[in-house]
């Protein structure tokens, strides 16, 4: 019983270090479910708020699945939030106008851009998450399985089907910088 205690509880110093290590990778998973940075970085700081807030209940070895569990969960919630504001109209403010290009390298960048993004929009939430945590935090299989409360073998197969179903929408786009 006192093996378990000890790795219950979460303290500062453990907290600061995580942030060190995680502010980064997780905003960049946050960011690219949201699209925005300012909200990636609320949602990001709200994580680790949120984690600091359970800090009496947090099993050590496993909250850094727990902080990205938290804040796709965040943000999933925020984007739910965001869509219901825009439907409404109450959010126009927060559009950023469009730019105009002056070359055709440029407008052909952005255009790659946006199509990259709307695939990875399009795919279904399950899907996304498996892609984002693996290809924009570089988890391993066993931790994003630990994060989406998954088996290990379902990462791999909802991965796989993320990629073939991006690969299949993004056919000819070559040089993707997303």
């Amino acid at each position: 019983m006192a093996n378990t205690r000890e790795r219950i509880g979460l303290d500062k110093k453990t907290l600061e270090a995580l942030y060190v290590k995680l502010e980064i990778p997780i905003y960049n998973v946050v960011y690219r479910w949201l699209w925005d940075a300012s909200e990636a970085r609320d949602v990001t700081q709200e994580a680790f708020l949120k984690i600091w807030n359970a800090r009496d209940r947090v099993d050590l070895e496993t909250v850094e699945p727990l902080l990205y569990r938290t804040a796709l969960n965040l943000a999933s919630n925020r984007r739910r939030s965001l869509r219901l504001w825009k439907w409404l109209g109450l959010d126009s403010a927060g559009d950023e106008p469009v730019r105009q290009t002056t070359t055709d390298d440029t407008l052909d960048r952005e255009n790659r851009r946006h199509r990259v993004r709307a695939a990875i929009e399009s795919l279904p939430e399950r899907l996304r998450q498996v892609v984002m945590l693996s290809e924009y935090s570089e988890l391993s299989y066993e931790e994003i399985a630990t994060a989406l409360a998954i088996p290990i073998g379902t990462v791999g197969s909802r991965r796989s089907a993320a990629l073939r179903e991006l690969a299949t929408r993004l056919d000819g786009i070559e040089d993707i910088d997303a």
